[in-house]
């Protein structure tokens, strides 16, 4: 049985990933801090295991990522999901401490999770995995008034190539996947002051990332978009 952890597993594109990957038979690491909201979804299904943990504690993250490979025997994938958007509005009205926020959680976060990951697929008897980190389309082209979201998702792409690179003498394979407009919480408060804004179901991200991670370790989707088809992303800028 293959097994992936989970980052952000509580809501929205998380939990929708998370449970396509259990109907499909893997054993799945739930990571959020709401611990209820994991437990709901290990009362459903037999293989998700509710590991409640603040990704930007890089020690209760060792503890939570060692528990979880223990336990599954190998860790094959990694979705790095976790973040948040931040406060809307120009530079100088974005106070230094909500900066620090976003970049705590969007960014130490996720280097956190894949530091770990790396670390147990390098090491692993059979050596090799998968890590999929969440851009987003903000990662090339940004909406207005989101610096702190931004700035963090162009930085991720550079994780994504670094790891990519420095994970093939390992077998570890690393990919982005850059989301327009699935329907979460983020983008919820987002259409909140935006009523037409295009958007499409959180399924379709999930089943983007399932095919990402269930490819062999021999071949990779690099970057991958999906979209609400009538977002303006193609032509904006």
């Amino acid at each position: 049985m293959k097994s992936i952890i989970i980052t952000g597993a509580s809501s929205g594109i998380g939990r929708a990933t998370a449970e396509v990957f259990l109907n499909a038979g893997w054993r799945v690491g739930l990571i959020a801090r709401r611990a209820e909201l994991l437990d709901e979804i290990a009362s459903e299904f037999e293989h998700a295991y509710a590991l409640p943990c603040d990704v930007t504690d890089a020690v209760a993250m060792k503890v939570t990522f060692d528990a979880f490979v223990e336990r599954s025997g190998r860790l094959d994938a990694l979705f790095n999901n976790a973040g948040i958007f931040g406060p809307s509005g120009p530079i100088d009205e974005v106070p230094l401490q909500a900066w620090t926020e976003v970049i705590n959680v969007n960014l130490n976060g996720m280097f956190i999770a894949a530091q770990l990951a790396f670390g147990h697929m390098r090491n692993q008897s059979f050596q090799g995995g998968r890590i999929i980190n969440n851009g987003s389309l903000s990662a090339y082209v940004p909406r207005p008034a989101s610096i702190c979201y931004t700035t963090t998702k162009h930085a991720i792409t550079g994780l994504t190539k670094t790891l990519s690179l420095d994970g093939r003498p390992f077998g570890i394979a690393c990919g982005q996947i850059d989301i327009g407009n699935a329907e979460s919480a983020i983008v919820a408060d987002l259409k909140a002051n935006q009523p037409d804004m295009e958007t499409m179901d959180v399924s379709h991200a999930a089943d983007a990332v399932f095919h990402m991670a269930s490819l062999p370790l021999s071949a990779n989707v690099q970057n991958m978009t999906v979209m609400a088809t009538k977002m303006p992303f193609i032509g904006r800028g």
